[in-house]
């Protein structure tokens, strides 16, 4: 799997774009995708993530305290 930049990733991304943004499997993917804490996007079956979510995310679970 390549490598796309984080800059040039959609907007709102799917599990396996999820995937290749964060480094993980497609199946951590889905299992983030269906955490109660993830900002999941539901469209129609699809479970989605915003970017700009993922980022604020990912920002809360660094700022915590061990």
């Amino acid at each position: 799997m390549s490598r796309e930049p984080f800059e040039t990733m959609p907007d709102v991304m799917n599990a396996q774009q999820l995937a290749q943004a964060l480094q993980i499997s497609k199946a951590g993917a889905y299992n983030l995708l269906s955490s109660p804490d993830f900002p999941t996007l539901r469209i129609g079956g699809r479970k989605l993530v915003m970017k700009s979510e993922l980022m604020e995310w990912l920002k809360s679970r660094t700022n915590r305290k061990a």
